[in-house]
């Protein structure tokens, strides 16, 4: 299966704005990408009518990502109505830019780990439910889903793996929340990455990519054959988008942990993943 290729903006910048998006858009579709991952970090950096714009004449899509930074979090009383309404701002940005989708790891402020015993998880679970519930009505409402994406024990305690994702998203999977699945995580916490995609159908609706190491696909030690088999099986179509982080910003490279260069450049990167893929594809293509 040939699947469209795409590249979130965070490979090169954080936060992101009107010029820089443009810019990024203009080095992403040279490479060959067609689909430009946008985060919205905080409503305003960017406009989403010039981003539909100029995505527009560049003949590219877009998917939506949120992000759980510091004052979102669905689990502290005294943040959830924000974190509410913030995750309403990104639906509605998914509708200006049509994109089906609204992915990130839309539980906790990512970083916030803590112990719970088997009652204070079922609480934790029960409270997740109800505070996604309304956000989720509203997405479904305007043909959006929520992508919720499992992390690895070190950016959360509450869903590591697609087995705790089931779990807790269980009543809620359907129309207005899915699954989002990012091979880094996958790396760190499944014992078979593509078992795991396997058991997560067929809620899956965001899948990113990149290498074991955050750097690019290809030069890495992931099975890339049996993860592509797995989706297919699953009849996953929906894009493969390389999420990696530029070390530039103080901010994201502290919170994604990039102490060092992942490759000669973020332009490398992005590229080197490309090429990786297409070449698979084609080659899979070619075999079947």
């Amino acid at each position: 299966m040939q699947r469209q290729l795409g590249v979130n903006t965070w490979v090169w910048v954080s936060p992101l704005d009107d010029e820089a998006l443009f810019e990024i858009a203009h080095r992403a579709r040279g490479i060959g990408y067609e689909l430009l991952e946008l985060p919205v970090e905080s409503p305003g950096d960017w406009s989403p009518e010039l981003a539909a714009e100029r995505l527009g004449e560049l003949g590219m899509g877009a998917r939506v990502v949120g992000a759980m930074g510091p004052g979102r979090d669905l689990l502290d009383d005294a943040l959830r109505e924000p974190t509410q309404d913030y995750l309403r701002h990104c639906v509605d940005v998914a509708v200006r830019l049509a994109s089906p989708t609204v992915a990130g790891p839309f539980t906790a402020r990512t970083g916030r780990v803590w112990r719970m015993d088997a009652g204070q998880r079922a609480a934790a679970i029960a409270a997740l439910q109800a505070a996604l519930r309304p956000v989720a009505d509203y997405a479904a409402e305007r043909g959006v889903t929520l992508a919720i994406e499992p992390l690895n024990r070190y950016e959360t305690s509450l869903i590591n793996t697609v087995e705790q994702a089931l779990d807790a998203l269980g009543p809620l999977l359907g129309a207005g929340v899915g699954i989002a699945l990012d091979a880094y995580h996958l790396n760190i916490e499944e014992r078979s990455p593509a078992a795991a995609i396997r058991a997560a159908a067929p809620y899956v609706e965001v899948v990113q990519v990149c290498g074991n190491d955050r750097g690019p696909v290809g030069p890495d030690h992931i099975d890339w054959e049996a993860f592509l088999d797995a989706l297919d099986e699953i009849g996953y179509a929906g894009p493969l988008t390389l999420e990696s982080f530029t070390g530039d910003n103080d901010t994201i490279a502290t919170a994604a942990s990039i102490w060092r260069p992942l490759a000669e450049s973020q332009d490398e990167l992005a590229r080197i993943t490309f090429d990786s893929l297409t070449d698979l594809q084609q080659r899979r293509s070619d075999q079947s």
